[in-house]
Order: structure tokens, then sequence, then C-alpha cells
């Protein structure tokens, strides 16, 4: 089954390696990463989608690494999901209008046009944008590119399915309490 989780780490060099070999060496799939600034300074938010049946042991191996200070599966709460995908699609003279009017029908944006393709962005909820990969494709897709998948639950903070930090994340610097967003 996948999972989408959400970890709080510190932003240092070389963490982001650690995570991926994490998963590595244990044999999980990763079907998607994000990872970027949070809102506290020295904090990187990632958003991980992974395909594991056990994932209260992924939770557990994520906090063996130091850095990692908060880890919460997402996957049943409520969540605004959203990803990002760069196409680039055949586009001869015949089938161009086509093209920009199932772009245009799916709320996606021109990015760029040339004598025979189109550069495409889609933005919105990860199965919109499946929807519209799945829409091109009979043009002729020539490349693309996903960001894969973020994640934030909705509303205010929800904690049954988070996962408190441990001693040995708390040793890393950064106090659960300074991750409280301030009133």
């Amino acid at each position: 089954m996948k999972h989408t989780l959400v970890a709080l780490m510190q932003d240092r060099p070389a963490v982001l390696h650690r995570v991926v070999s994490l998963f590595r060496r244990r044999g999980y799939n990763i079907d998607s990463l994000a990872v970027g600034q949070s809102e506290t300074v020295g904090v990187s938010r990632m958003s991980l989608v992974v395909d594991a049946e056990n994932v209260e042991q992924v939770v557990k191996q994520l906090y063996r690494l130091v850095e990692v200070l908060k880890v919460t599966d997402v996957t049943s709460e409520r969540t605004v999901e959203r990803e990002t995908a760069l196409v680039k699609v055949s586009a001869q003279s015949s089938t161009r209008r086509d093209v920009v009017a199932t772009a245009n029908a799916c709320g996606a944006k021109i990015l760029d046009v040339a004598s025979s393709s189109i550069v495409i962005e889609i933005n919105g909820d990860p199965d919109e944008v499946e929807r519209f990969i799945e829409a091109v494709r009979p043009f002729g897709l020539k490349e693309m590119m996903r960001t894969g998948r973020i994640a934030m639950t909705r509303g205010a903070p929800h904690s049954s399915r988070e996962t408190r930090p441990t001693q040995s994340a708390r040793a890393g610097g950064i106090s659960p309490v300074s991750l409280a967003p301030s009133t």
C-alpha cells in the first residue's frame, strides 16, 4: 500500500542522502520525494510517498536518523496535495490546436511553442496531473518531468497519526516546541 509521509528534519548536508540510503537498504520503493525549506529556519520539510506494507517500520527507521525531528503519516488524513509536471508534447501543425485546447480544458499553461512541440505546465491534485498526462499522451509525449507529491494536512494540526520525536531527535538541537507555530 502507498503511504504519504511528511517529515521535518534538520537542514544539514547529506541528510537527504541518509534518508534515501535508509530506504534503499531496506528495500522500500520511494514513489515520490519532494524536499524544501519549511516555515522554521534550519528545518526542511520532506513529503514522501512510499510503497510499504508496514509503514510504522518505515517511520521507526526514519527516527533512527538523528536529524529527523518529526514524521507524520498523512495517508488517511484530510490533506491538500499538489504536484507539478512539465510535459513536452509533439505538436505538428495538424494537431497543434487540439494540444492547446486540451491544455486549456485542463487548466494547464503553455510555456513554449516550437515548430514540432509544445511545453506545457500542469499544477494540481496528483490525479488531475495524471489525467492531463493521459489526455495528451496520444499526441506523442516527448519528455516529462514531475515534481512528486507534496502534502499538507487541512485545518488545525491533528496529532492522531503523528509520531513524537525521540530523545535522539531532540538531541539534534531543535526541540519540538520550536516547531510549534507562534501565536
